[in-house]
């Protein structure tokens, strides 16, 4: 359906980004562990002592970061495939692709990573109601601005210019066409 985003792309982006950030994430946290490190090398006179308590900082280190972005790749990962996947699957059902897609999407993908977050029966529900509130929130924003920039890009797109254009630069100038024509 036009307008819906591919849901195996916007996977594979959610995943990289998952590992960015939480690679990047274990990295910052580490520094103070590699200060712990430093402190150990300067009382230890033996170059081997020293050499080995490097390697196995730098192998602790290793073992986090990847650690790190692993989990982090993963959770953004199904957060994403489950969000635009349920949004496909809204759009498809009932067969209009709008605002109400994003935010159920939201709102019910929230509700579940609520659902399996740690804790106690009541905190889980808790949870749930949480995020089923924030995800509807912070999605109904989102979803109408994605609408009103699919309708932009779609404008106009029908060949009723003389040139034929397409892509970024062609939304760019329908855009400072729809500005001006305010102004």
């Amino acid at each position: 359906m036009a307008g819906t985003v591919n849901w195996g792309t916007a996977t594979v982006v959610g995943v990289f980004a998952g590992m960015l950030y939480g690679g990047s994430k274990e990295a910052a946290a580490s520094v103070s562990k590699d200060a712990e490190v430093m402190l150990k090398l300067g009382s230890t006179p033996d170059k081997r002592e020293q050499y080995r308590l490097m390697r196995d900082a730098m192998e602790k280190r290793f073992i986090r970061v990847t650690r790190g972005s692993i989990v982090g790749g993963v959770r953004l990962g199904m957060f994403t495939a489950g969000f635009y996947g349920l949004q496909n699957l809204l759009a498809e059902k009932r067969g209009v692709h709008d605002i109400y897609n994003v935010v159920g999407s939201g709102s019910a993908t929230a509700a579940t990573f609520g659902l399996i977050m740690p804790g106690s029966l009541r905190w889980r529900a808790r949870n749930v109601l949480l995020g089923s509130v924030l995800g509807a929130a912070f999605c109904l924003p989102l979803g109408w601005i994605h609408l009103k920039l699919v309708e932009k890009a779609n404008e106009g797109s029908s060949g009723e210019r003389g040139e034929a254009k397409s892509g970024v630069g062609a939304a760019i100038e329908r855009l400072e066409g729809n500005l001006k024509k305010k102004i």
